[in-house]
């Protein structure tokens, strides 16, 4: 009697793995590691047929080529710069992603972060909340109607679109920089193109990012980009945490070049408590105390998100354990 295959959800979900097991459990075994970090998945890998993975943990070439019999990692969220996918694709492993499940979550985080920002709202609540200042609104001087206003987008994917359909519905002025968009997406969309990232620092009123983690994206956005960018901006990430220089945006907050910063994800989850960004932000003294939102790499969630990318995933599963072609595949 042949074993069943092997599927094992590698961190961020526990059990009861009641949605894994409704869609593959007439077909594989479902199990999870409960890892938090690369080392704590040893002896619970190395036979399995597929791995899900989630955000808490990478996997390099050492751990990719200890799974003798899988077939796919399929990274359950956007980014897929926790696994060495080049490794993977070496050892003849199929690496995909769920592009789709979090799109309007994001998108909604992102603008939500950009009104609390732009409109002073967190301003006065955090000053007002601790008795710092007039009970008035000229402690958030001087805000602009955001009607006309640029809004700028880097990478209009499904979560860059879905934002700049929000922020054009505002009535701004939506402005992105992709190079890998396809001629055309601006008309479609209504919105305007440039072609270098320059040309959108210079005339954004708000940034905010929306690409993938990559060599040529790290740090994209750094201390030179930041002051290309008018004074008074706004900056918002919820992209992933190495494409923005953190320690840029606190130099940036304190100089008052940017008016306020709002950070959903991070370098390193979660972070030390005497990393200057963090020390700052608790700071009642320090500008970022007033100006800088920091979320836990939040954007992505709601209840029905996180079904959604469980499902997919193990559709994906489901898929190559029936010998078909997976979807989505990055490398």
């Amino acid at each position: 009697m042949s074993q069943r295959p092997k599927v094992v959800v590698t961190d961020f979900i526990h059990e009861p793995l009641e949605v894994e097991r409704r869609i593959l459990g007439d077909l594989a075994e479902i199990s999870a590691a409960n890892a938090n970090s690369e080392a704590e998945l040893i002896g619970k890998i190395e036979d399995a047929d597929c791995l899900m993975m989630y955000h808490l943990i990478r996997i390099g070439g050492d751990t990719v080529r200890r799974l003798k019999k899988c077939k796919l990692i399929v990274r359950c969220g956007v980014g897929y710069d926790n696994i060495d996918h080049v490794a993977a694709r070496a050892c003849g492993i199929t690496v995909a992603n769920v592009p789709d499940y979090g799109t309007e979550d994001v998108a909604d985080s992102a603008i939500g972060m950009m009104l609390s920002l732009t409109r002073g709202i967190h301003l006065f609540n955090s000053r007002l909340r601790r008795g710092a200042g007039p009970w008035l609104y000229t402690q958030a001087k001087p805000l602009h109607r955001l009607r006309g206003r640029v809004f700028g987008i880097v990478g209009l994917g499904r979560i860059g679109t879905a934002v700049a359909l929000r922020a054009k519905a505002l009535g701004m002025d939506v402005v992105f920089h992709d190079p890998y968009a396809p001629e055309g997406r601006d008309k479609s969309l209504g919105v305007r193109c440039v072609e270098t990232l320059d040309e959108l620092l210079a005339q954004s009123h708000v940034l905010s990012l929306h690409c993938p983690l990559t060599p040529a994206t790290r740090h994209l956005i750094n201390r030179d980009s930041i002051f290309k960018m008018p004074k008074g901006s706004y900056l918002v990430n919820t992209a992933r945490g190495g494409t923005v220089d953190v320690l840029a945006v606190l130099d940036a907050l304190e100089k008052n070049h940017l008016a306020g910063a709002g950070i959903d994800v991070l370098e390193t989850e979660p972070p030390a408590a005497d990393h200057p960004l963090i020390a700052a932000w608790r700071d009642s003294q320090h500008p970022a105390h007033d100006r800088l939102i920091l979320n836990p790499h939040a954007a992505f969630y709601c209840e029905e998100g996180a079904t959604d990318m469980r499902v997919k995933g193990s559709k994906n599963c489901r898929r190559v354990l029936l010998g078909q072609p997976p979807v989505n595949v990055v490398n």
